[in-house]
């Protein structure tokens, strides 16, 4: 039986096999353990690794919530001269007296007039954006599984953003403006799975869970961000959508090619060496002192002497070059075990996509502040991931999934149940609040979840497929926010309860190995030390 040496997204196995000695070859180990005995589970070299490739979270946000501001409805006010009222109709626009108070070029909808009945193009072009985003989470995180790696693709997504970004800013109609920001979710959609991989594969298995709950702050902190920008250029959506686009553009230029691509990729590559090399520039940033005779080793590879292990490498190779050098999600559906993981998990995310981004965009009929709102809401969603950095290691992943999925399903359902106007809104709106708290709860979750659910091999084409899922359920949740103020409530009610019954049926994953390849993993399952 081979031997597993990696270890879970958080605290793993109390004991770490030691890799033997064979033939004189040195000692030969998995990542996780290099990390725990020799480089350092999360020291300076780590930390400045996570904040900067976690930056990407921001832009993200910048990307995703734009349309917020850029596609506001300004408001109206009345032109016409003095002793004449204006029309009752404010379809009618500038024939009926009115005009835009900051403006035509104050957002899409005044320049555009994308009101009455053309109102539906705005939720046309969000559902668009996030179309894209879906296609692109699945392409880029098959890309950087296989031959352009973490950086590589992270890299490329942040290019193609602040391009898409930038001709936005140019577009002359509204079908343009449409396509592009079609452009623009292809390349966005992937952002920030591509950097909480990158982030945190180096990252030692008892750090790993913390520094991966820590992402989001990020993201949350870009919406803040984005609020204070769009602040400062209220009069142009254009200068907003060039604003938004350049950190893009200058963290591809001015970051990214400092940064280190994942060891655990190199490893699956096949580039040992290279693998080897991340290793030891972990050790000497953090202080630590790598073994000469070290060697890495998958955890589906024997622990025999040198010359054995050459012998069944060298065979294992072709065998494997599939599910050890670049995996696909065709080799996902190939094992049931993995198949019925992701299917799982693609239905439990969609689900949580449908409430969180429903009740994110139930704020803005708050009729309060916009600017405010926005700031208040991504503030808001911090403790909760608080709650389960602290809560993760102690229930579990199975069990605080569960929960904050039903927390969320039934105070939406409450919500539901509640008519009436004065403090009955109020109760109403303090359901949805606790409602988004639990979502974005389980949402900060899901990433570690199902980034523990896959081997690495094909952990990126996993969880972009995951991500898919989470976009289709965005596109959902500007359509269920239409149908009213009760009927949402009760959809993302019965969502968030259905997503919590589906967690019920996916294996928990706290105390167990995060394996490198498919075999590995198949495995590790069947063994009876890692039940």
């Amino acid at each position: 039986m081979s031997s597993t040496t990696t270890e879970p997204l958080l605290p793993g196995c109390p004991g770490v096999a030691r890799g033997k000695k064979g033939g004189g070859g040195g000692k030969r180990v998995g990542i996780d353990e290099a990390l725990l005995a020799y480089a350092g589970e999360f020291g300076r070299w780590q930390l400045r690794h996570f904040v900067v490739v976690s930056a990407a979270w921001a832009l993200e946000a910048l990307h995703t919530m734009v349309i917020i501001f850029a596609d506001r409805e300004p408001a109206l006010r009345c032109a016409a001269p003095a002793g004449q009222a204006c029309g009752a109709d404010r379809c009618a626009g500038a024939g009926g007296g009115w005009e835009w108070a900051d403006g035509a070029a104050s957002s899409t909808v005044a320049e555009w007039g994308l009101v009455c009945g053309d109102r539906y193009k705005v939720g046309l072009v969000q559902a668009l954006f996030f179309a894209g985003c879906m296609i692109g989470a699945g392409v880029f995180g098959h890309l950087s599984d296989s031959f352009l790696g973490r950086k590589g693709s992270l890299q490329v997504v942040c290019v193609l953003n602040a391009a898409f970004g930038l001709l936005t800013a140019l577009s002359p109609t509204y079908w343009a403006y449409a396509a592009l920001r079609l452009l623009t979710g292809f390349s966005t959609g992937s952002v920030g799975v591509l950097a909480f991989v990158l982030a945190t594969e180096p990252v030692g298995p008892s750090r790993r869970g913390a520094a991966g709950m820590s992402t989001f702050y990020f993201f949350s902190g870009g919406i803040a961000a984005l609020a204070g920008v769009a602040a400062l250029v209220p009069g142009s959506w254009r200068t907003l959508y060039v604003v938004t686009s350049l950190p893009s553009l200058a963290f591809a230029v001015a970051v990214v090619p400092f940064v280190s691509e994942s060891p655990r990729w190199y490893l699956v590559r096949r580039r040992p060496d290279d693998a080897l090399r991340v290793i030891r520039a972990i050790a000497a940033a953090n202080g630590r002192t790598v073994p000469d005779d070290l060697k890495l080793k998958l955890d589906d590879e024997d622990e025999d002497d040198e010359e054995e292990d050459k012998q069944a490498a060298a065979a294992a190779v072709q065998a494997r070059s599939s599910s050890s050098s670049g995996g696909s999600i065709v080799d996902v559906f190939r094992s049931r075990t993995m198949r019925v993981r992701l299917v799982l998990s693609v239905l439990i995310n969609l689900l949580a996509a449908v409430v969180y981004y429903g009740l994110s965009l139930n704020v803005v009929n708050l009729k309060t502040n916009l600017y405010v709102s926005v700031v208040v809401n991504s503030l808001a969603e911090m403790p909760a991931y608080l709650l389960t950095a602290l809560l993760l290691d102690r229930f579990g992943r199975k069990p605080l999934a569960i929960g904050t999925m039903l927390l969320s399903g039934v105070f939406c359902t409450a919500g539901s149940l509640i008519a009436g106007e004065g403090v009955m809104r109020v109760v109403r709106m303090a359901c949805g609040v606790v409602g988004i708290f639990g979502m974005a709860a389980t949402y900060n979750l899901l990433f570690i979840y199902t980034a523990e659910l896959f081997p690495t091999v094909v952990r990126n084409a996993a969880l972009g497929c995951t991500a898919q899922a989470s976009q289709m359920g965005a596109i959902v949740a500007p359509l269920v926010v239409v149908l009213g103020e009760r009927v949402p409530f009760a959809v993302f009610g019965v969502s968030g309860i259905v997503g919590g019954l589906l967690v019920f049926y996916l294996p928990e994953t706290m105390n167990k190995p995060l394996y490198d390849t498919m075999a590995g993993l198949e495995e590790g399952e069947k063994s009876p030390l890692l039940k």
